[in-house]
């Protein structure tokens, strides 16, 4: 029996698309647009039990990045921009500080292989914990609770139906779901936008909660700068629909990691190459790297995603500027052209 089609967005929150009906869901699915995407077992079974051709060459590859301490940056009010690891980044943004899709711990399965740039108690000050998506490793319970019990002003901003997942981590959490295309309440005097935008990927966190939370990435508009965080993408047609909506981003937090073998994270994670070709269509002027470096997620060795996007780079093929921070450099990008 086909699932019921029907549509979903925050009634609340104006919609900056025109004609946009909300996000597609399949029943109680979201969907990537307009096709609904479940990952297949049979594809994380042959990943299981196959070998992988370059097994040899992850073992021997040691690279991590480097990591200086950034324990000041969230003492201070200066407008800066701070890679933690993986996806985790601190933005300031006109004096309101946000935080991205933080793990500040290693967990079964996602043992980090870098320290955190600074001690977890040290990341306070936060305004704003802008969450892409529901995945463990952008998603962590025991980071959720530090960072609430220890920033008594948080606001959450994520996507439809992350609420109730929250509220089983951090009940008194304050929560604002938005769906695609939507545009977050900061209140009149907020000298910023947030926008939430498309990703083509997927929900899930336990046995049967396939797809029922939804993802996607971030905009961030303050003064004459364009900030875009693109969550856990793999590549597709938003980008374009982006660049469309709102002309040439500033600077882009692009993913380059987690992409190998083809055939089960195609549909999840770009590719290096891949990013690289998100961020031309984008017109962004700056790109910073992120989901690499941190947690072994895949078959690529640890130091080849950041090696090939150097190489796009160096070749003249990366329409923007490459930035590769270690991690918890502090980073001014006010004073990027």
């Amino acid at each position: 029996m086909p699932k019921r089609i029907s549509y979903l967005r925050n009634d609340a929150l104006p919609t900056v698309k025109p004609g946009y009906p909300g996000n597609k869901l399949f029943g109680k699915e979201f969907a990537n647009g307009e096709e609904l995407f479940e990952p297949s077992f049979a594809n994380v079974l042959k990943w299981q039990l196959s070998t992988n051709p370059q097994k040899e060459e992850k073992k021997r590859d040691t690279w991590a990045p480097d990591v200086v301490d950034c324990s000041a940056a969230f003492a201070s009010t200066e407008d800066v921009l701070v890679w933690l690891g993986h996806s985790c980044f601190l933005l300031r943004v006109a004096g309101v500080s946000l935080l991205f899709d933080p793990v500040l711990f290693s967990s079964l399965g996602l043992r980090a292989r870098h320290p955190l740039p600074c001690p977890p108690e040290a990341i306070r000050s936060i305004d704003y914990l802008l969450l892409s998506h529901g995945h463990r490793d952008h998603l962590d319970e025991k980071s959720i609770k530090l960072l609430a019990a220890q920033n008594p002003q948080l606001r959450v901003l994520s996507s439809l139906r992350m609420a109730p997942l929250l509220r089983g981590m951090a009940p008194g959490l304050p929560v604002q779901e938005a769906g695609w295309w939507q545009r977050y309440d900061l209140g009149p005097a907020a000298p910023l936008e947030i926008i939430y935008l498309p990703a083509a990927h997927w929900h899930r966190r336990g046995l049967t909660d396939m797809n029922r939370v939804l993802w996607g990435s971030f905009l961030i508009r303050a003064a004459d700068k364009l900030i875009y965080f693109a969550g856990d993408t793999a590549y597709a047609d938003h980008f374009e629909a982006i660049e469309q909506r709102f002309g040439s981003i500033d600077i882009a937090l692009m993913p380059i990691g987690a992409y190998k073998p083809a055939y089960m994270m195609a549909k999840s994670h770009v590719n290096p190459h891949e990013a690289a070709k998100a961020v031309n269509v984008l017109r962004a002027g700056h790109v910073v790297p992120m989901h690499y470096g941190t947690f072994a997620l895949a078959d690529e060795p640890a130091s080849e995603p950041l090696r090939q996007l150097t190489e796009v780079a160096a070749g003249g093929m990366l329409r923007g500027e490459l930035h590769v921070p270690a991690v918890g450099e502090v980073l001014r990008w006010r004073e990027w052209e």
